[in-house]
């Protein structure tokens, strides 16, 4: 197992992860480090755990906004891929449609 030092409002944190995902995680620290950075420029330093509970709700909040934007494309797809589907039986429709009025004129002209 691996470690990884990550440091997060000034502080050095020693962070165990799965072998090949030190780069991963020090990605994911730099992140929350920028985050605190931007809450203690906006509040100032209030404490260690009250910036942390803060920054883990505004990515709580980012996460669950991207949750969303993923439903929506999702059913965007979902809604795409019936319009596909409806235009496809439609096609097939018109295609038996012409069939049978091409049947029914030849018929007509050997009457």
């Amino acid at each position: 197992m691996a470690q990884v030092s990550v440091t997060i409002n000034d502080r050095k944190y020693q962070i165990a992860c799965e072998d090949g995902q030190e780069a991963h995680l020090s990605r994911l620290g730099a992140y929350v480090d920028r985050r605190i950075g931007e809450l203690v420029a906006s509040v100032g330093q209030v404490g260690d755990a009250q910036l942390l509970v803060m920054v883990s709700l505004l990515i709580a909040d980012e996460l669950s906004d991207a949750y969303g934007e993923s439903e929506t494309l999702r059913a965007a797809d979902q809604g795409a891929a019936a319009h596909l589907e409806a235009e496809e039986t439609l096609g097939a429709s018109m295609d038996s449609l012409a069939n049978r009025i091409e049947d029914v004129a030849a018929r007509l002209k050997e009457a």
